[in-house]
């Protein structure tokens, strides 16, 4: 079984945990709540404004929403999941790979660099004054 497959029973579980949620929170706001306009699902079907007629306009407006949302994402990464496991190395192939040294991002590289250099080569100034003309 692979792990694709275990999360999407938790994604499709957790749906459905949420759905079941919103039918239970409509029964009971239309059991503690008196007056209540009778609400329409998806501004087409009038339920009744009873606990069942609430229950099922929560659970089918969030279930319906959620699940377009679900199914997009599904569909989605289906599409565009091009990756393998264990794949480290990016999935478009780079141009041709660069001959050329790193240039140094510290700028205590440099410097470092710089006195490497003065040090190994000769100096053309000199600070004895007897040598000067």
């Amino acid at each position: 079984m692979s792990s694709g497959l275990r999360g999407q029973r938790v994604v499709v579980g957790i749906y459905l945990i949420i759905v079941a949620f919103t039918g239970v929170a409509g029964y009971m706001t239309a059991t503690v709540v008196g007056e209540i306009d009778p609400p329409r699902l998806l501004f087409l079907i009038e339920l009744p404004p009873t606990p069942i007629g609430l229950a099922v306009f929560g659970a089918g407006t969030i279930g319906l929403v959620l699940g377009v949302l679900l199914v997009a994402v599904t569909v989605v990464s289906d599409r565009f999941d091009d990756a393998d496991p264990g794949d480290n190395e990016p999935s478009t192939p780079s141009s041709e790979p660069s001959t050329e040294p790193a240039a140094p991002s510290d700028e205590s590289t440099e410097a470092t660099n710089e006195s490497t250099d003065t040090a190994n080569g000769p100096t053309d100034t000199t600070d004895d004054p007897t040598t000067a003309e």
